[in-house]
Formats: C-alpha cells, structure tokens, sequence
C-alpha cells in the first residue's frame, strides 16, 4: 500500500486526544504572550541596541541548554512514569517560571530563572509521545500536525493579547502567562487521561536518558539516516528565524509589541491552515516524503524574501505566502515516530526536542549576534536582512540533504 492509500485508509484520531490538545494550545499560549515583549523586558535592563540582543541571545540560549540536558531524561521519565503525570509537572514548572519572571531585579537574576525554566521545558515531548501512542502508524504525520495546529493557536491568541498588554505594562502578558499556565495544570489533572497503559512502560536508565545517547540512537533508527541532519538544520534555521524575528523588525521597520504579535498571529493562522485543516489531505495527495520537500523549498524562498524586504507590510504578505512550509515538521516528525516501538516513543520525542533544543542554542548566539552587529547600519541597507539570509541558507542545506535521502 502507498503512503497516500494509507493515508486515505488512517483511522479518526481518537476522541481523548483532545485533551492533551486543548492542554498543548494553553502551553503555548502562555508562551506567545510573552515573547512580543520579551525583548523589552531585556532592554529595561540594558540600554544599547547591541546589548540588548547580545542579552537576550543568552537569555534565550540558556534556556535551549537545559532543555537540551533534560528532555531527554523527561521523556524517558514519561516512558517510565506515564505522560499524565510527567506532563503535568512540566506545565507548573512553566507557569512558574512566568511568575518568577516578574520578580526579577537584574539581567543575571533572569538568565538564572530562564535556566530553571528549560529544565521543565520538555513537556511538549510529552505531549508529542502522547500523541504517538493514541494514533496508528499510518495516521502518525497527521495526528502530530495536530500538535502543529494547537501552536500555531496558541500564537494566533498569545502574540496579540501579550502585545496589547505590553503596551499597557511589560509585566502584565507575565502575568496572565503564569495565570493560565496553572490553569492548565486544574485541568489537566481532572480531563487529561494516562495515554500509556502500564504494561506498555520501560524502566528508566540514566545512561539511555542523557541527550547525547538519545541523539545516537535517533541517528541509528532504521530508514531514518540524514533525516537526523535535516531535522537539526531545519531547526536551525527556524530557530534563526524566531530569536531575531522581534528584534529586526524593532530595528529594520521599527515594529511595536503590537506590529509584532500581530505578524505572530499570522504565522499562527497560517500554521493552524495547514497543519489543523488542511495536513491529512494534503499528505494524502502528495506524500510524506512531497510534503517535507515541498515545505523546506517554500520556507528557503521565505526566509530569502524576509531579508530582502524593505517595508514591513511585506513581512505579512510572505508569512501567508509561506503556508506550505507548516507540513515539513510533522511529515518528519512522522518518520521517526514511525520507527520506534511504543515503549520508546517519550524517549524519542524527547531526542528530537533535545536536538531542537541544541539548535536553538546555537541559532540564538549566532542569530542575536548577527543582529548586534549590523544594528548600527541604515535601516534601508540589505545587510540588517543577515539573519534571515543564514537561515535560508542553512534551509537550503536542509532541503539537498532530504532532496538526496528522500528519492533514493
């Protein structure tokens, strides 16, 4: 049977994946409220341009350090434990880390409570490994983009509202982050049903837990080969992407936190098109292997574009433009979790948000650096267009490499 007549024959995603969805949406939620201001809170402590995103790369990256330390090990927790209550911890972990951030008094105390922060981060692993285990093999792709369209709501709501609050207070969007993160925990803790049934579970061993074992053992899956490579690079480039998106458009087009989680908001819509609506039909149509093509060749294009404009009206235009490029994470995803057996789908959900997470790291420094150094040329001048121009590149790299493996 082909990809497509699998597809076509994939089972309804079952009723209680809903749960984890609306507990997922909430998650991320709290996280789009903060990050149009995020940057501001930053600048309050420091004044120049160049410090700013020197700062807040750091800021950034240390939390991508320790999620890379202990995803892994929370997703091999949910393996052990079960995703409930694994999940749960993470999400009280986050809320208060939102609430620590309005207490801080230095850029030091918040680099420490970002850090703590990453340490809970690997709950969308969980979730992701929750969701593997309540679908079939063949409804993988699509059942995963579910989690794809629960993001891409969380930042058609967070971006706008933390934006709207921003201007009002840089506290307030914290605030209300923390606020619904806790509600999350009530609620999951009497909706979210355990996802892995006793029998199904597998003893926990540090060894197997550390990131640089889970990442070994991804980079040996069977069929996967340079999906590894194409995943972190992938990773890279839409982490270059996110990091420096706020503060070049502060710089290049003078964007408010509003201007900002609007352009968000966009991205959540085009997001929540693809992967929400229209992701099983289109993966039914052109295949999983088409669709992680397709969708790296149309975001090198966008990232390219994203450097060269020159009016901020063209940003919104390229996010639409962009749509397709939503279906290459779940379509990849999909490859993975395919070649895994239960027992070890938290651990191998939570290798591949490890590898996000060293990704992140490494596109935040180098991303807010370029950003730093090009922050004292005129805004009409191409070069404030970097970042988004390594990306592209590093998208391309990307997309030669799964052109080569895919089509063999």
């Amino acid at each position: 049977m082909t990809s497509s007549e699998q597809a076509g024959a994939a089972k309804p995603l079952p009723t209680n994946v809903r749960f984890v969805l609306i507990t997922v949406f909430l998650d991320i939620l709290g996280i789009g409220l903060i990050i149009p201001v995020l940057p501001r809170l930053v600048a309050s402590y420091t004044l120049q341009a160049d410090s700013q995103a020197y700062w807040y790369g750091a800021i950034v990256a240390i939390y991508g350090v320790m999620q890379f330390i202990f995803a892994p090990m929370i997703g091999a927790l949910s393996d052990r434990y079960g995703r409930r209550p694994v999940l749960l911890i993470c999400v009280f972990g986050l809320g208060l880390n939102f609430l620590l951030l309005t207490q801080v008094t230095s850029i030091y105390w918040m680099l420490v409570v970002r850090a703590i922060g990453g340490i809970t981060a690997g709950n969308l692993s969980v979730a992701n490994a929750y969701i593997a285990d309540v679908s079939s093999p063949e409804n993988r792709a699509k059942a995963l983009g579910k989690i794809g369209a629960m993001f891409g709501l969380g930042f058609i709501c967070g971006p706008v509202i933390g934006g709207m609050l921003g201007e009002a207070h840089i506290h307030y969007p914290f605030y209300l982050a923390a606020a619904v993160a806790l509600a999350n925990v009530v609620y999951g803790y009497f909706s979210l049903p355990e996802s892995l049934p006793a029998d199904h579970r597998k003893a926990f061993r540090i060894s197997a837990a550390n990131p640089f074992a889970g990442l070994r053992g991804l980079a040996h899956l069977r069929g996967v080969g340079a999906l590894v490579w194409v995943y972190a690079l992938t990773m890279f480039a839409q982490f270059t992407l996110q990091t420096t998106w706020v503060l070049s458009t502060e710089l290049r087009f003078g964007w408010t936190p509003m201007q900002n989680g609007f352009s968000l908001f966009m991205v959540g819509v085009s997001s929540v098109l693809m992967q929400g609506v229209f992701l099983g039909s289109y993966i039914k149509r052109v295949g999983d292997a088409n669709a992680v093509l397709i969708g790296l060749a149309s975001s090198t294009v966008a990232l390219t574009c994203y450097g060269l404009a020159n009016q901020g009206w063209m940003m919104y235009v390229l996010i639409l433009c962009n749509v397709l490029a939503f279906a290459a994470g779940p379509a990849l995803q999909g490859f993975f979790s395919r070649a895994v057996d239960a027992r070890s789908q938290g651990l191998a959900m939570g290798s591949l948000t490890a590898l996000a997470s060293i990704m992140s790291v490494f596109a935040t420094l180098i991303g807010t650096s370029i950003v730093g150094q090009v922050s004292h040329f005129p805004k009409d001048s191409i070069l404030l267009g970097a970042p988004f121009f390594l990306a592209a590149t590093i998208q391309l790299m990307a997309l030669t490499l799964a052109l080569r493996h895919l089509k063999k």
